[in-house]
Formats: structure tokens, sequence, C-alpha cells
């Protein structure tokens, strides 16, 4: 829950998952620049980067990936495994590639926004006009 509780004892900071909301894309973008991955391992490496503090559920991530192949930023293929069961694997394509360039230019700039109306309550009054 993301409303504010006055009897929740205070155990630190909580993530809320509407910030991350509309971010699950490029997330895996990010994942998959740095090369070909499969569905669990890229769930993996979101628990493995957040110090497993954060973890999406399997089905937004399946349904991230159906998205982004929709749309021409990523394509799956099957791997070859000899052992065990066959993995999907997804591929960043170029289009991928220049959708996570444009959407980490927004995150930057969205952050700096946020970082500067955060601050407000931290900044002395202005007085008198």
């Amino acid at each position: 829950m993301d409303t504010h509780d006055e009897s929740r004892p205070d155990y630190g900071p909580r993530l809320s998952s509407d910030l991350l909301r509309g971010h699950t894309g490029t997330i895996v973008l990010g994942i998959l620049h740095r090369g070909d991955a499969y569905g669990f391992e890229i769930y993996n490496t979101i628990l493995e980067h957040t110090g497993e503090r954060y973890e999406l559920k399997e089905t937004t991530l399946y349904s991230s990936y159906k998205r982004l192949e929709q749309e021409g930023c990523i394509s799956s293929y099957w791997g070859d495994e000899t052992q065990g069961a066959r993995r999907r694997y997804y591929h960043l394509t170029d289009r991928g590639r220049e959708t996570y360039r444009r959407n980490m230019r927004d995150w930057e700039f969205t952050r700096n926004i946020l970082d500067s109306l955060m601050g407000i309550g931290d900044s002395p009054p202005k007085t008198g006009g």
C-alpha cells in the first residue's frame, strides 16, 4: 500500500509501484542493451541489481516482453539447450536501442524535475515580494 498510515511503524523507505509503473519496458530494454537474455534471466537480473529489494511479477515481465516485441523493440528466438527446457531468448533491435536511449533521456529530464520539486520543502521560504 502506498498511502501514508500514521499507525504503521517506520521500517525504512519503500518503493512505490506507482513510481515504476510505465518503466518496466525501459528496464527490460536496459538489461537487453547488455546482451541477449531469456525471461527468467531478466527477472533474476532485476532482483540482483536491486539487492532483492524489488521484484517484478513474472506476468508483468512477460506482458512487457510481448508488448516490446509487438512494437518492434525486441525480437525473440528459441535457444538450443541440450539439457533442460528450451528457453526463449530476447534480443534488442535497432528500434529498441533508440527507444531505450529516448526513454533514458526522458527519465533524466523527469528525475531532474522531480529532484527540484521534492526539495522545495528543504529550501528556505521566500520572503517579501
